[in-house]
């Protein structure tokens, strides 16, 4: 809700319920939460994907987060000839985080032991 340059419906929603003040604190939204966020979520779905051995869900978990932190790092390095590319490849890296969300959560992993039965 910080975010209102990106989202203006969202400027107008957090302005009325009193969240202007979010605004200045943009900045470190995009270079501080996000990517400490996007480090939680790579450490999550590399766990997993080490422990269930399922390549595509865990290429795409992994996916996601790396391209965030892609998107993310001219920002952090005030590259501003490069805005535009990171853009596209920061929201492709939160795009492929809900989809691996929302792939987890209709089809979760199933276990599966070495052991015969």
């Amino acid at each position: 809700m910080g975010c209102a340059v990106c989202f203006p419906a969202l400027a107008g929603i957090g302005a009325t319920l009193g969240l202007g003040f979010l605004a200045s604190w943009e900045r470190v939204f995009i270079t501080t939460l996000i990517p400490i966020f996007a480090f939680i979520a790579l450490v999550a779905n590399g766990m997993t994907w080490r422990i269930h051995r399922q390549r595509g869900r865990g290429i795409l978990g992994v996916l996601g987060p790396l391209l965030v932190f892609a998107g993310v790092l001219p920002f952090q390095l005030k590259l501003g000839q490069y805005a535009s590319y990171a853009q596209f490849v920061f929201y492709s890296g939160l795009v492929l985080m809900v989809v691996s969300s929302v792939w987890n959560m209709i089809r979760p992993v199933k276990r599966q032991c070495d052991v015969p039965h």
